[in-house]
């Protein structure tokens, strides 16, 4: 990556959420470091935890819920296990059956957050028991609302 990317890449600062995601001694790999594909579970983890904590109730029982549609990944430095990471979250597009969000991990470090990864992440929102495509539920969509307007309280 030369200079001119870096100063295009965003900062702890441009997501309104920057979610606690620990690393675990099993997501080390032979390389001794986190294996690609655990960096899509922390952006699930943080998405979700985000979801259940910011609508105050257990998404998992409401009528419809978010299934992943489509999910990427840019990485930008290695992770290891102790890393304490941050997972910063920001809402690229809020439409009626479907959320994008705008992803980030970062790395804690003293006093700042070194950015490891940018990543994007579609949740499609489906009925619960046929997985027909349904509008988003009222309480992830005040949730979002408030997080695509960077209020999250």
């Amino acid at each position: 990556m030369n200079d001119d990317d870096a100063s295009a890449l965003p900062t702890a600062a441009d997501f309104p959420v920057l979610w606690p995601v620990p690393t675990r001694w099993e997501d080390n790999d032979h390389y001794g470091h986190v294996n690609n594909v655990t960096y899509y579970s922390y952006f699930d983890t943080a998405v979700n935890a985000w979801l259940i904590d910011s609508t105050g109730t257990d998404i998992r029982n409401l009528p419809a819920i978010g299934v992943v549609a489509e999910t990427s990944c840019k990485f930008i430095s290695e992770l290891t296990f102790p890393d304490r990471l941050r997972v910063g979250l920001s809402i690229e597009k809020l439409g009626t059956r479907s959320i994008v969000y705008a992803l980030a991990i970062f790395r804690e470090n003293d006093d700042a957050l070194e950015l490891a990864a940018l990543g994007r992440f579609v949740h499609v929102y489906v009925d619960a028991r046929t997985r027909k495509a349904v509008s988003i539920p009222s309480e992830i969509r005040s949730a979002a609302t408030r997080l695509a307007s960077r209020d999250t309280h």
